[in-house]
């Protein structure tokens, strides 16, 4: 669409000297090759995870860079190191003593690690982020061995725009920020929430393609209301309760004004922020700085590619939308973003007159059950949520009441809190539908609503089932094999912050998200929809952030806010794909004024 449009005599180059190879890359005239140039020698290059090659500095490398004797004397190119780390990996016995040898790689050399990572995104996937990542986050403290990204807590007010300055990388693209406060279905984890952004920017690199050296993970640690954390002597955040109210919002301010600071140009990721804290900075700042909360935003956008993609997977089309009926077990955050993008959707594709006619399509519960009519409610609902409210129908109705009443086509979970799919829920659903859409998000999977057994046996094998956390495939009574979908964020913010960074987006706009869910929508084959596979396979990850990331490049375009040059005759695929990273070893060279 756009590549047809942006034929205007711009310039790219700039651009793909800043996103095509890794920063201080340099063309070295005698040889007509990418060098890259270091003021770094001796042991500060093999101590450099950004810089060491480990085993695989050539003689001459070593020689000008001063570590001649400082490694090994036989080199290793990096397939000799995968497969020595690939063993050594294999060899851990424990999903926890895998992330903690993966993050061993990653403190010691990120070009290798970032090499295995995409070589075998499917398996390590599942270790470096969810679910792995949420025992990791609950024992942080405890297997913590070295520091990475920032930390900003209650005793840096008044001095967080000098300490930006201490992050060593000038060029910071994408920024992942939390504090800690509603970590996956965990809870409040404080400072030990660090790990989750960690986790999202690997994936940025591994599967959307931006440089290592230039994500930056970052906790605001403004205390935590964990007992057992604060009575942890090893716990290493704040040790008072959470800052809240005015306190914690000025907080906020101060980091966000020195972050826009040093690095005016980087996009924002909000991550594990709780209720209502997460739509408050999410509406305060989303005009302000380049940002958007994964949560709200992002999981909304591959649940609602998750259910376009099961109409299709149901003989359907796309635009039938406004026909489903949709329960949602949730109401935080995440719920409320879930289904906000739905209503979007709907909307946009003008099946339904108004916004309020969507919202009838959607019934939501809390804690308590039903959001329905005059209930009294300790804690009122807020805005958001009562446009969720059905009148007509009793407050505080059961699952099971509710869909017996309502015969929903979709159940959607992001409640965080195991079983609360039951088996008299989902066997009523499958009453009224040949294929129920039985999505349970929460994530780790030990949280997740209910397991993909229990969502095939339930329905008699009938399900199109998708979850948050992976789920192995379900062997069927007849022998089939009941396929499980993960529906997770993975798949849409790596290639959202791809094409926002590619295109110097100003703005994180509305209409990407639902682009990036029609785009992830079409991914599936139609022989694979017809057995109830919804979306590429993980191992897929970087081609997917590829097509998300294109399509959003078009759309800052057409919506005006992308600030990035085209020169004319370039396909935007072509500029997108070349932006991204691949880990690659190029040669060192020593530069004292570099």
């Amino acid at each position: 669409m756009l590549a047809r449009a942006l034929r205007k005599p711009r310039l790219i180059a700039p651009l793909r000297r800043h996103y095509g190879a890794p920063a201080a890359v340099a063309s070295d005239p005698r040889k007509d090759k990418t060098v890259q140039l270091t003021h770094s020698r001796g042991v500060n290059v093999t101590h450099d995870p950004l810089l060491s090659k480990g085993t695989a500095f050539s003689i001459n490398e070593r020689e000008r860079l001063s570590i001649r004797g400082l490694v090994p004397p036989r080199r290793q190119e990096m397939n000799k190191q995968l497969l020595r780390v690939k063993r050594n990996l294999d060899a851990c016995e424990t999903p926890l003593a895998k992330f903690v040898f993966l993050s061993a790689l990653q403190d010691r050399n990120e070009t290798l690690f970032y090499k295995l990572l995409i070589q075998h995104l499917e398996e390590l996937s599942g270790i470096i982020y969810t679910p792995t990542v949420g025992l990791a986050s609950q024992k942080s403290h405890s297997i913590y061995r070295r520091s990475r990204g920032m930390y900003f807590s209650s005793q840096d007010r008044g001095v967080m725009s000098a300490m930006v300055y201490n992050w060593p990388h000038d060029e910071v693209d994408v920024i992942v920020v939390t504090d800690g406060s509603r970590v996956l279905g965990l809870g409040d984890l404080g400072a030990n929430g660090m790990q989750i952004p960690i986790g999202k920017l690997s994936l940025y690199v591994a599967a959307g393609g931006i440089r290592p050296r230039a994500v930056l993970p970052v906790v605001l640690d403004v205390g935590t209301n964990n007992e057992s954390l604060l009575n942890d002597p090893l716990y290493l955040g704040m040790d008072h309760p959470r800052l809240e109210g005015e306190e914690y919002y000025s907080f906020v301010d101060e980091w966000i004004t020195a972050v826009k600071s040093r690095w005016p140009n980087a996009l924002i990721q909000f991550e594990d922020f709780k209720y209502p804290h997460a739509y408050n900075l999410l509406n305060k700042y989303r005009d302000q700085v380049t940002c958007f909360n994964d949560d709200i935003q992002s999981t909304s956008a591959i649940t609602l590619a998750g259910i376009l993609a099961s109409l299709k997977a149901r003989g359907r089309s796309q635009e039938d939308l406004a026909n489903e009926r949709i329960v949602c077990v949730g109401a935080g955050s995440a719920g409320v973003g879930v289904c906000e993008g739905i209503i979007d959707c709907m909307v946009a594709q003008g099946r339904v007159k108004s916004r309020e006619e969507a919202y009838s399509r959607i019934w939501m519960l809390d804690q308590h059950g039903l959001l329905g009519g005059e209930g009294n409610r300790a804690v009122p609902l807020d805005e958001r949520q009562r446009c969720y409210v059905k009148p007509s129908m009793n407050d505080r109705m059961t699952l099971e009441e509710v869909v017996d009443e309502v015969k929903p086509s979709v159940i959607l979970g992001l409640t965080g809190i195991r079983g609360v799919f039951t088996e008299k829920a989902i066997r009523t659903m499958a009453q009224h539908h040949e294929k129920p859409v039985v999505f349970p998000l929460s994530n780790p999977d030990t949280h997740a609503e209910c397991t993909a057994e229990e969502a095939y046996k339930w329905t008699d094998g009938r399900a199109i089932f998708a979850s948050g956390s992976p789920f192995d495939d379900v062997l069927l009574p007849d022998g089939r094999l009941g396929r499980t979908n993960q529906c997770n964020n993975s798949y849409s913010f790596p290639g959202l912050g791809l094409g926002v960074t590619v295109s110097r987006a100003t703005k994180v706009t509305p209409r990407m998200f639902l682009e990036t869910a029609r785009v992830i929508a079409d991914l599936a084959s139609p022989s694979q929809l017809k057995e109830g596979v919804l979306f590429p396979g993980v191992r897929h990850l970087r081609s997917v952030a590829l097509a998300v990331g294109t399509r959003i490049c078009e759309v800052a375009y057409e919506e005006g806010v992308a600030t990035a040059q085209i020169k004319e005759g370039e396909v935007l695929k072509d500029v997108v794909k070349h932006s991204m990273y691949t880990p690659e070893y190029v040669p060192l060279v020593y530069h004292p004024y570099h």
